[in-house]
């Protein structure tokens, strides 16, 4: 069934209202009529079951029948920090990063990074990126609209570690723990939901420097097994592993 995202003041009175571009999606492109059925979410983690009843110029209109939390978000909040990687490959993180739970993608700039943040060009690529996590969303029935955030630096976002119950540096070097021993031993004193960060450094990785502040900041640096793995598959890895321990 279709599944479009609204913001939650657009449904009123057991009536929802679709704008913009899913409206056209809705009358033009998918050709549905009144009578049909669509799945509308609130991004907040509710579903609603909706037959189609109008079609105005700008928006289409829908009668709610029923309503219920959604069933496909995990039982923990998951956030991703991904070192800026080349070519279009964060594209990719960001659509398979959503499918697999992550409720936020968080882009940074890192020492080793070949990918630079340009001024006056960060808030035009969050909006772009946005939208790729918006119809990964969509097509894999998640029940809240991940974000991207603008692209930061390395040392700002080791600074959000203390926001999370656990934050995770994935890391190739020295001193790490295998990701499944550090999941093990938490797991119990986790809070219901927990809030789970996982950093992932771009192609070349984090230099030793930039490891030490991890640390010093409460990252937990912990190795995802004997191979080494590209940017763009680890954080699939790592949210995968989240998922097996949570969900599966």
């Amino acid at each position: 069934m279709p599944r479009f995202f609204v913001e939650k003041a657009n449904i009123r009175e057991r009536r929802v209202t679709v704008f913009g571009e899913d409206a056209h999606h809705i009358s033009r492109a998918l050709r549905m009529a009144a009578g049909e059925h669509i799945t509308v979410c609130d991004a907040e983690g509710t579903d609603y079951d909706c037959v189609l009843t109008d079609f105005l110029p700008d928006c289409v209109i829908a009668r709610v029948e029923s309503s219920c939390p959604s069933a496909t978000e995990p039982p923990y909040v998951a956030v991703l920090y991904q070192g800026l990687p080349k070519g279009d490959k964060l594209d990719s993180v960001i659509q398979k990063a959503v499918e697999c739970g992550a409720s936020r993608i968080v882009p940074f700039e890192s020492e080793r990074c070949i990918v630079r943040i340009k001024e006056g060009e960060t808030e035009k690529k969050a909006a772009r990126r946005n939208r790729i996590a918006a119809e990964a969303a969509k097509q894999c029935g998640r029940g809240i609209l991940p974000t991207v955030e603008s692209a930061k630096p390395l040392r700002e976002a080791l600074t959000d570690a203390s926001g999370f119950d656990l934050a995770l540096l994935c890391y190739e070097g020295a001193g790490t723990e295998p990701l499944p021993a550090v999941l093990g031993r938490v797991r119990e004193r986790m809070s219901e939901r927990p809030r789970v960060a996982i950093m992932i450094g771009s192609e070349g990785g984090f230099s030793p420097a930039e490891a030490d502040a991890a640390k010093a900041a409460g990252w937990i640096p912990v190795g995802l097994g004997r191979r080494i793995l590209r940017t763009e598959t680890a954080p699939i890895f790592a949210l995968g592993a989240l998922s097996c321990l949570w969900e599966l």
